[in-house]
């Protein structure tokens, strides 16, 4: 099978499963948004971010050199299975006691203290099926990890409606998340052995050290990643308060559900990209430059869209009692264009073994949220949180691309012939929208969305490259 073949059925397979489990997890987040009000919900929130930024210490950067090594020689496949699983086993434990210490120094209520500890459990669960991910993912099989999702947001989905049902409390719905996470490991181990061979066990030392200090570049990278994306939610839990954090996911969570078609992406693409790091600098090249215009031609009009649509969707999505939410997804959706491509030139960052660039860089980004949210959260309360991440994002995006731009895999000036198009192209359907505004929600979106293909389409934004590989693709779909 061809790589632009490979990349269509991965692509295809994961999108598919991301649409069902992003439907089943957006009616989750609405469903215990409305039943927990916004002080549950900044709750479950709060504890979904602190244990985001600990349980990064369950994997230190082991999934991605997995997936990396894997694609390039699959005789290494049962060794970073074993060894990777067993590290896990410590690090979990690492994990444990640190996520301990942390909520006993910020001093948490009880309340706050066990659901925290669930979500921790949970998570660590999930770390162990990320290993098997890895290798479905280095072997470009998709779809067994594709299922696994959806299995994970419909045992999610099901426990969140029993749970309202009967009118069972926050404990609860912090459980359904741990057997959710249980259920798709067994699940996971089960197709691993069904489809490639039971494990053999072949514990090595030599390869875990060896392992460790390759991954660690990427393990400290992520944690960076993590501090960042999550340390906002636990600074204003402490410094404003949980219905504060409540406002504040109810939007960011919308903002990771537009970026689910970047996340489906670079899954796909990240493998292929590390094969042409060793086979071919002009494939790698060219995989960039595209990849980096269709980011931009699908995540431009969500954030335009959205800025003007914002308060429609907050009010359909979450209710009265989210108003507040508006003005801060109104600027958090500006992170979806920027996190696109700031996210697939870390990728390719790290598929040209460039590992120690992108740490330093995200260590700044995480140094910069820091100080931006101290600065504006006693300002401006979780308006200044949504500002700090936008803000970072820009910053961050300049010298994520200079590295490539020094290595010759990217230009100094990408897309200067057509961003102009494209911006134009924006701007016609949001006068669209602003237009027509009274107009049902759906039927708005739909119709915004055809004039605005058909506007990139009519200033040529698609060239006719662009328009053979798409007709590719399709024709193998």
């Amino acid at each position: 099978m061809s790589k632009s073949r490979t990349i269509a059925k991965n692509t295809a397979v994961l999108f598919t499963a991301t649409i069902i489990s992003y439907i089943l997890i957006f009616f989750v987040n609405i469903y215990i948004a409305r039943y927990l009000g916004a002080e549950g919900f900044g709750i479950l929130s709060l504890a979904i971010a602190l244990t985001g930024i600990f349980t990064i210490f369950t994997d230190l950067g082991l999934n991605t050199l997995t997936i990396r090594e894997v694609t390039r020689d699959k005789s290494s496949t049962n060794d970073y299975l074993i060894n990777t699983f067993l590290i896990k086993v410590f690090l979990a434990f690492l994990t444990l006691i640190l996520i301990f210490v942390a909520v006993n120094a910020i001093g948490y209520t009880k309340e706050v203290s066990y659901v925290i500890y669930i979500i921790t459990l949970s998570v660590i669960i999930t770390a162990f099926t990320n290993v098997f991910n890895s290798i479905f993912q280095a072997y470009e099989q998709m779809e067994y990890m594709s299922i696994g999702n959806i299995l994970n947001s419909v045992v999610l989905f099901t426990g969140i409606i029993t749970g309202i049902f009967y009118k069972l409390d926050i404990f609860f719905f912090a459980a359904v998340y741990l057997v959710a996470s249980l259920t798709v490991l067994i699940y996971s181990v089960g197709v691993y052995i069904w489809k490639f061979h039971v494990p053999e066990i072949n514990v090595n030392l030599n390869f875990w050290k060896s392992t460790l200090k390759e991954a660690l570049p990427f393990g400290v990278t992520n944690i960076f990643g993590s501090i960042y994306y999550w340390i906002d939610s636990v600074m204003l839990s402490k410094m404003v308060g949980n219905e504060v954090v409540g406002w504040y996911n109810a939007a960011y969570r919308l903002m990771f559900v537009f970026l689910s078609i970047y996340t489906v992406y670079l899954t796909a693409i990240f493998p292929v990209m590390s094969k042409f790091y060793k086979t071919s600098d002009e494939y790698l090249k060219f995989s960039y430059e595209r990849s980096y215009k269709y980011l931009l031609i699908i995540s431009l009009p969500i954030a335009f869209g959205t800025t003007v649509l914002a308060d429609k969707i907050i009010l359909l999505i979450y209710g009265n009692g989210y108003i507040p939410a508006i003005l801060a997804l109104q600027i958090l959706i500006w992170t979806v264009p920027l996190l696109s491509i700031n996210g697939l030139t870390g990728y390719v960052v790290g598929a040209i073994n460039r590992q120690m660039i992108l740490t330093k860089i995200t260590f700044i980004g995480a140094v910069l949220n820091i100080i931006l949210n101290l600065v504006l959260i006693p300002k401006f309360s979780f308006i200044g949180s949504s500002i700090a991440t936008v803000v970072t994002e820009l910053i961050l995006l300049p010298l994520l691309i200079y590295p490539l731009v020094k290595e010759g895999y990217a230009t100094k000036k990408p897309l200067s012939k057509d961003f102009p198009k494209l911006i134009l192209s924006n701007l016609v359907m949001m006068t669209l929208i602003i237009v027509l505004r009274d107009f049902n929600l759906l039927l708005l979106i739909l119709l915004a969305s055809f004039v605005y293909f058909v506007t990139i389409y009519l200033f040529r934004v698609l060239d006719e490259i662009d328009i053979s590989l798409i007709r590719r693709l399709l024709n193998y779909g």
